[in-house]
């Protein structure tokens, strides 16, 4: 069924929830045989962008999206369909760490969007360095009451699974390290909030590290050094091997960052338009009602 655009402000850059269905870091893949959607060898998974599995969903999605007319264009009516919107501030909100985990020292090593199992889905973020490997599970959720417990989040009253979810995908990790480091660490669970109004802990975790994402870098930078530079080069080497994971043909990453950036910028301008209009339909109310009072006014007065 095709998806039909909407309109529709919302206070964070997009019109609707931030919790994706299950970096704007990194350079293109080099060595890319062809400019195609298909590469014919996988490429480095560090050279995998964030949100570059989230970005092509929503790409999938958007291509069923009738153009907007020029009056929708005109009145700012948003370039996404319902279907869409979760999608697409998942991406901005994987974005925004990965931009933060661009910023660590030289001896951190990011991968970002990394497939992992049988199903579509992937791990947000795996970061190796001085003060251990972790996995980085981005939840986006703009303006709103998060509370945690010690096996549960609620965002806004609403119960979700995260916790157990980062912890799975930290031990899928460990596992796969150790099949070539033995004695490695196991493997941190992090969740970054990103634009949480407020974050209340009643009890901390015992395993995941919940945090928001503008405390994450210097959280990370505290950290005692755990890892030996050989221990980290070498898990950066198993993690960065495609063989490691799921293998898949996937686009090239310039290539969905450039088609993203374009939608990005649709809505960007539709949302200014929306809040122009709205102002201007504001300024035109308390005009008229200005003019109604000087009227009555008049009126009274006998002029």
């Amino acid at each position: 069924m095709v998806c039909t655009p909407r309109s529709g402000a919302h206070p964070c850059g997009g019109p609707g929830q931030t919790d994706r269905p299950r970096g704007l870091p990194g350079a293109a893949a080099s060595g890319r045989v062809q400019r195609s959607n298909v590469t014919l060898h996988p490429p480095a998974m560090r050279n995998r962008i964030a949100a570059q599995l989230v970005i092509e969903h929503l790409l999938s999605r958007q291509s069923a999206v009738p153009p907007r007319t020029r009056v929708a264009r005109l009145f700012g009516q948003s370039p996404l369909c319902p279907e869409s919107v979760s999608w697409y501030l998942g991406a901005q909100g994987e974005i925004t760490v990965g931009k933060m985990l661009a910023t660590l020292p030289q001896d951190w090593t990011a991968f970002h969007a990394v497939p992992i199992g049988k199903n579509d889905t992937d791990i947000d973020h795996i970061l190796v360095g001085p003060g251990g490997i972790f996995t980085i599970n981005t939840k986006h959720h703009c303006g709103k009451h998060i509370w945690v417990g010690t096996r549960t989040v609620t965002v806004s009253g609403h119960k979700k699974a995260y916790l157990p979810a980062a912890e799975h995908e930290a031990e899928r990790v460990t596992t796969v390290l150790r099949e070539r480091m033995p004695l490695v660490a196991p493997v941190q669970p992090v969740i970054a909030l990103v634009d949480p109004k407020q974050i209340t802990f009643r009890d901390k975790p015992v395993q995941v590290k919940v945090l928001d994402a503008r405390t994450l870098r210097r959280w990370l930078l505290k950290l005692q050094p755990v890892l030996s530079d050989d221990e980290i080069a070498e898990a950066v080497v198993i993690l960065d091997s495609p063989a490691t994971w799921r293998q898949h043909p996937t686009p090239a990453p310039a290539d969905v960052m450039t088609r993203f950036e374009a939608l990005d910028g649709q809505v960007r301008r539709a949302r200014i338009r929306r809040v122009l209009w709205a102002a201007a339909g504001t300024t035109a109310v308390c005009a008229g009602s200005l003019g109604g009072a000087l009227l009555a006014t008049q009126a009274m007065l006998g002029g």
